[in-house]
């Protein structure tokens, strides 16, 4: 039985933010990406929560994470934005990227950011929502090292390669759609090995190909697309819109965001904004709603993403976060 305890979201933070600090990363950083974690961990996501930071410090004593590196502007052409994440963290420089494509978007209409030499980026739903906070439409796709084998193979290749849509709505909260590409995101099988838990059958393949419930074993082989053959292609789609068009590794490149082995990752990210009203003039928000109302007139629907509203307001409400104790223990050495 693991051992639970829960902390305030504060505390959590400044686990966080001070393991960080006191491993070779600035404050303006640090900030950047304990803000990104404790926001996972309140929409229940913990693949990309607390659980990161042990293997974070990992990379950032080794050098493989450039923790003080602040990102740059390589060019601006147009509504077009390249950024240098400078083999530092990533939500530095999704920050950058969201600033900048949110003021040119509403000067074109559309507005795009290529993110290249970056790391791990958390939640792509919660970069995308803040564009939808603005009115925007946002469109997301970052790849990943290496997790999933191209349809009939046995060695992985892809990344699991999230993509996220946000478009604002009237009067309601966004709606995201955050998904990765392989039928579980991998944080699910790294927090499963964490706590020593076995995985459902089908989420992923061993070192041979064979199917496994073993999820070291599933960290050494391959997870399992989306769709079969169909989420396979869409993660091909992925790697060449966030590492091709970007100039960044692809995910067989890519070493991995779990341990300090190899150098730095270097995968990309790709973040497009859409003005609607460029678009569709006065009439997006009511064919948005349309759509919206039609799918829940029908019993047992939900729109994507609800449950993770939910869970944002159980812990908006207690202000707590439960972690295994073991973590909690582990980070504070690090703190």
């Amino acid at each position: 039985m693991i051992k639970t305890l829960q902390i305030s979201e504060k505390e959590g933070w400044d686990l966080a933010f001070n393991a960080l600090v006191n491993n070779n990363t600035s404050e303006e950083n640090a900030k950047e990406v304990a803000d990104a974690l404790i926001s996972a961990e309140f929409d229940g996501q913990a693949g990309h929560g607390l659980s990161r930071v042990p293997s974070y410090v990992e990379q950032l004593t080794a050098g493989k994470v450039k923790g003080a590196e602040a990102p740059s502007i390589i060019s601006s052409k147009g509504s077009v934005i390249r950024i240098d994440a400078k083999n530092g963290f990533a939500y530095p420089a999704i920050s950058l990227a969201l600033k900048e494509i949110t003021t040119t978007c509403k000067n074109f209409g559309i507005a795009a950011a290529s993110i290249t030499r970056s790391h791990h980026f958390g939640q792509a739903g919660r970069h995308v929502e803040i564009l939808a906070d603005h009115g925007l439409i946002g469109l997301m796709f970052g790849n990943t090292p290496k997790a999933i084998s191209p349809w009939g193979g046995t060695k992985p290749l892809f990344g699991t390669n999230p993509i996220a849509f946000s478009t604002p709505r009237e009067g309601e909260a966004p709606l995201v759609i955050d998904m990765s590409l392989s039928k579980v995101a991998r944080g699910k099988v790294m927090v499963a090995n964490q706590q020593d838990e076995k995985i459902p059958e089908g989420w992923a393949i061993d070192s041979e190909g064979k199917p496994t419930t073993d999820p070291k074993k599933a960290l050494e082989g391959a997870m399992l697309p989306i769709g079969d053959a169909k989420g396979s292609a869409l993660a091909l789609m992925v790697e060449i819109l966030a590492a091709g068009l970007t100039g960044s590794n692809f995910g067989f490149e890519a070493s991995s965001f779990l341990n300090a082995d190899g150098d730095a990752p270097g995968v990309g990210q790709l973040i497009i904004a859409i003005d609607p009203s460029f678009f569709a003039g006065d009439q997006f928000s009511e064919r948005t709603e349309t759509i919206v109302s039609s799918i829940l007139e029908q019993p047992s629907t939900r729109l994507p993403g609800n449950k993770r509203l939910e869970k944002r307001k159980i812990r908006e409400s207690s202000q707590s976060i439960t972690i295994s104790k073991e973590l909690f223990e582990k980070i504070s050495k690090l703190s």
